[in-house]
């Protein structure tokens, strides 16, 4: 079945797959790649026959949740967890929050093949997005519930490093749904959804969280919340 999850990380595959193939191996070849559950498959695209030959399937700790390339399309970051947004759903293996939360580095090959590299690290929850800075230097990840993120240094090889402490709170809003660096590398935005009302419970207002960025540091600039965030659902944003 084709859930709004598995469409999220065939649309992640797609969009960062080409790029990377082709700054390493020229324009002939170009790679896709889909995450489905836990496995994350890697597929060769033939553009004059619109066809994809599958080739190797990397298999994850846990379902993919997101996928994002290095600027310097060598390297692909992927994300997974086994929680759910709504709970579980029927004879599946997750859990409404999960319990299993990591991501991890890969190498791009000059064949679009995909080799881990360094050692995977854990998070304290179910990853919605993840991203890479303008720079190369830092992995940036946000979480759904409680909505919040963290930044990880990215080591020169490729691998990821500790997280970066943060010294000042950082404004998550509510139900964060993804994070991005503006071209500039100076600002980041975190998109938070916020909830629609349900079960007798209200609405909650999303936002756009505006940050300062330098060195891996987060500073509160500004909050967009039209008509306080009430009719406001914001999920992505693009450059």
């Amino acid at each position: 079945m084709m859930t709004r999850r598995t469409f999220s990380t065939l649309l992640a595959g797609a969009a960062c797959a080409p790029d990377a193939a082709l700054a390493q191996a020229g324009a002939a070849r170009l790679a896709y790649y889909s995450g489905v559950g836990t496995d994350f498959t890697h597929y060769d695209v033939d553009v004059a026959t619109a066809t994809l030959t599958q080739r190797a399937t990397v298999k994850l700790p846990a379902s993919a949740q997101y996928a994002w390339p290095h600027p310097s399309r060598k390297f692909l970051y992927i994300t997974w967890s086994n929680g759910g947004a709504a709970g579980a759903p029927p004879g599946s293996t997750q859990v409404p929050r999960g319990n299993i939360h990591g991501a991890g580095a890969y190498r791009i090959e000059a064949n679009g093949a995909l080799t881990s590299i360094g050692k995977s690290i854990n998070l304290p929850a179910r990853p919605i997005h993840n991203s890479i800075d303008a720079s190369g230097t830092h992995l940036l990840i946000a979480y759904n519930e409680p909505s919040n993120l963290t930044i990880h240094n990215l080591n020169a090889d490729g691998t990821i490093g500790a997280v970066v402490p943060q010294t000042a709170k950082i404004d998550a809003g509510i139900y964060a749904h993804q994070i991005r660096t503006a071209p500039s590398n100076k600002t980041a935005i975190l998109v938070c959804r916020g909830n629609n009302p349900a079960g007798g419970k209200p609405e909650d207002p999303g936002s756009l969280k505006v940050f300062g960025f330098k060195d891996g540091q987060f500073t509160n600039l500004a909050s967009y919340a039209p008509n306080g965030g009430y009719g406001f659902g914001p999920r992505h944003l693009d450059f």
